[in-house]
């Protein structure tokens, strides 16, 4: 009799096992690393651009809005003549015609908001910045739940928190370290313009996760290049000419500013891509490790000392994307519409994930934010 049982022991933990392995193995696809992959290496071009403004910061440089210029021109002129030469609905001309002041919002809302949080650091301390920029993602979330109609699942939820939960290890390693937290001179000032940023963020990101995937990652930087530059310009031409007429222009402020619009412009063309592969919310929980590569260059190039805590809340933040990522969202689907279209669409977010009779199962998205 004991032979017998412990055969089916046997063999029930061998096929609870390989259920396992192919869970794990759908669970972890390539599109999973590969999204992995491409938030961090979105995280290394933000921590390009800090660095680089900390040594023209360094170097009594304080341009924002110049710096901001440079990037959306350079949109500019590489993405906004494509638009140009198409035809039909894509072509520049008709999408002034009857989206232009769509554009102008999503322009403005990126450029203010790039311009706030930059001069948050006037005001506040790092740790304040660092906390408070994570409003971006509730606030998207809620954007997306009522224009993208986008579901969350209670493990979306947790891994929020589980990130949230690492950010905190990082600035708790901060301030163990010891290091220096900045401007004080208006803490309230200062908290309320990254919290304003952040709201600011989150709706130009929810304006190019709705442009990139219902219409295109050209016209999206071709209008953010075109409105961004404009409305940039105006504000530098106001507020920065005399602070442009005393820098100091010599080969390693030129290439100061070169490293940062270049990074820039790689991290506006490359994000559209890893926003369409998977969503607004999953990337900007990628970007919370930027702050953490920003610290490891900090080690080498600006004698940050050193703490364990940086090493576990990378790893924190880390498992809380995997888990965002590796469970499906749902989109809610219009009453009456038809099955085949809720199918046509899925969630580019979302992988298949074996149920737990062993079928496949995939999610279901529509995108209703017909309004942009």
């Amino acid at each position: 009799m004991e032979g017998p049982t412990e055969d089916s022991l046997c063999g029930k933990w061998r096929n609870g096992c390989r259920l396992d392995r192919d869970r794990l193995k759908d669970i972890f696809s390539c599109r999973l690393l590969k999204t992995i992959a491409m938030g961090q290496v979105l995280s290394l071009l933000i921590c390009g651009t800090a660095g680089s403004c900390q040594y023209l910061a360094d170097a009594g440089v304080e341009t924002p809005m110049l710096q901001s210029f440079l990037n959306y021109a350079l949109l500019l002129l590489t993405y906004t003549p494509t638009l140009c030469i198409h035809r039909g609905d894509t072509n520049i001309l008709k999408i002034l015609r009857t989206k232009w002041w769509k554009y102008l919002v999503m322009g403005l809302a990126d450029v203010e908001a790039n311009y706030m949080v930059v001069k948050a650091y006037q005001f506040t301390t790092l740790t304040s910045i660092q906390l408070l920029d994570c409003f971006v993602i509730p606030v998207l979330m809620v954007l997306s739940w009522i224009f993208l109609k986008t579901r969350y699942r209670p493990l979306h939820f947790v891994a929020v928190m589980v990130c949230l939960l690492g950010v905190g290890a990082m600035v708790g390693a901060d301030i163990v370290a010891g290091r220096d937290q900045g401007s004080t001179s208006d803490v309230v000032l200062g908290d309320g313009l990254v919290l304003l940023s952040s709201v600011l963020y989150a709706v130009s990101n929810l304006c190019q996760e709705h442009t990139v995937k219902n219409l295109s990652r050209v016209e999206f930087l071709g209008m953010m290049g075109l409105f961004g530059t404009l409305i940039s310009g105006a504000q530098l031409a106001a507020l920065e000419i005399n602070a442009v007429k005393a820098i100091k222009w010599d080969l390693y402020i030129f290439m100061l500013f070169a490293v940062y619009a270049l990074c820039m412009y790689a991290l506006y063309s490359f994000m559209p891509v890893v926003v369409r592969l998977t969503s607004a919310t999953a990337v900007n929980l990628s970007l919370l490790t930027a702050d953490l590569f920003s610290l490891f260059c900090g080690l080498f190039l600006f004698s940050y000392k050193f703490s364990v805590l940086y090493i576990v809340s990378f790893i924190i933040i880390t498992v809380g994307f995997i888990m965002f990522n590796a469970v499906p969202t749902l989109s809610a689907v219009p009453d009456g519409a038809d099955p085949q279209v809720a199918d046509a669409v899925s969630d580019p977010a979302a992988d298949r994930l074996l149920a737990a009779g062993g079928d496949t199962q995939r999610t279901r998205s529509v995108v209703m934010f017909t309004t942009l």
